[in-house]
């Protein structure tokens, strides 16, 4: 039980380490200069980035967060020994990289709201649900035209695809959790929303 505790305290911090990489920031840095945590809403995701160096930039961005959020899952299936099989320590490198990207220790604990870095852990963690929620979410931003409505929709179907598809029911468990933390997270786009002056994406 020590090494299995030993193991997930690792995947926990590493995860979190590489959850805390903060891509669009680094991004529009280089490009313009500027501090994206000083532009539209202050986020460091693809959507904001996409205010700042256009649709290109959006989904340059929206993938690397998603490489980086299912990077430290894919490493723990492939190198810690013990508590794969039921989705333990997956799941706890899945929780650690989300709350790295939205509350990045580079950052004074400022980040993204976790959307492309979560679907990135479910692909890691379960690839067919992964590429179900991605289309999800792609096609209802495209009907709606909000980011933040296909993003609240796809991640809060993530578990329930979980459960049909049978996986761990850690997997589910996560994806539950997760879904919470980034609806808490998009709670002023709801706002926005509610009042009718949510931006679009295009």
């Amino acid at each position: 039980m020590s090494y299995i505790f030993v193991e997930l305290c690792l995947a926990a911090v590493i995860a979190y380490l590489i959850g805390s990489i903060p891509t669009g920031y680094l991004i529009v840095k280089a490009k313009t200069g500027k501090d994206i945590r000083t532009v539209g809403s202050g986020s460091t995701g693809a959507t904001n980035v996409k205010r700042v160096l256009g649709k290109n930039y959006f989904f340059l961005v929206m993938f690397l967060d998603a490489l980086k959020g299912a990077l430290p899952v894919v490493l723990v299936q492939i190198f810690a020994t013990r508590g794969t099989s039921i989705g333990l320590i997956p799941v706890a490198a899945a929780i650690a990289v989300i709350i790295g990207h939205s509350k990045s220790v580079f950052l004074q604990f400022k980040g993204g709201k976790s959307v492309a870095s979560g679907v990135g852990t479910i692909i890691a963690l379960n690839w067919i649900a992964g590429l179900i929620i991605a289309a999800v979410w792609g096609v209802i931003t495209y009907t709606t035209r909000y980011v933040s409505v296909g993003s609240i929709i796809a991640l809060v179907l993530s578990p329930f695809v979980m459960f049909f598809l049978h996986a761990p029911i850690a997997y589910a468990g996560y994806c539950a959790l997760g879904a919470i933390y980034i609806v808490y997270l998009h709670r002023e786009n709801i706002k926005r929303l509610i009042n009718g002056n949510e931006n679009k994406v295009r």
